[in-house]
């Protein structure tokens, strides 16, 4: 899949799931009040980068699914 089909969005982390999954309030405009189900990208567990809720963070969401997200980035 491409990177330009990608959709890019910032969210806060409203609460930890489990297997390692965050429920992120979407706060892009356009998707204002999304809740997307989003787990860490591999980058991100690498590097031992701890997400806790209230954290910012950047999503990105597929055309295909916009329930599902991959979280590639933890805002300051």
């Amino acid at each position: 899949m491409a990177n330009d089909e990608n959709i890019e969005v910032e969210g806060v982390v409203k609460e930890m799931l489990p297997g390692g999954e965050f429920l992120v309030n979407v706060t892009t405009e356009g998707f204002d009040g999304h809740e997307v189900r989003a787990k860490m990208s591999g980058k991100i567990r690498m590097h031992y980068i701890k997400i806790i809720p209230g954290d910012r963070v950047k999503l990105v969401l597929t055309p295909y699914n916009l329930e599902i997200g991959r979280i590639t980035y933890r805002l300051k």
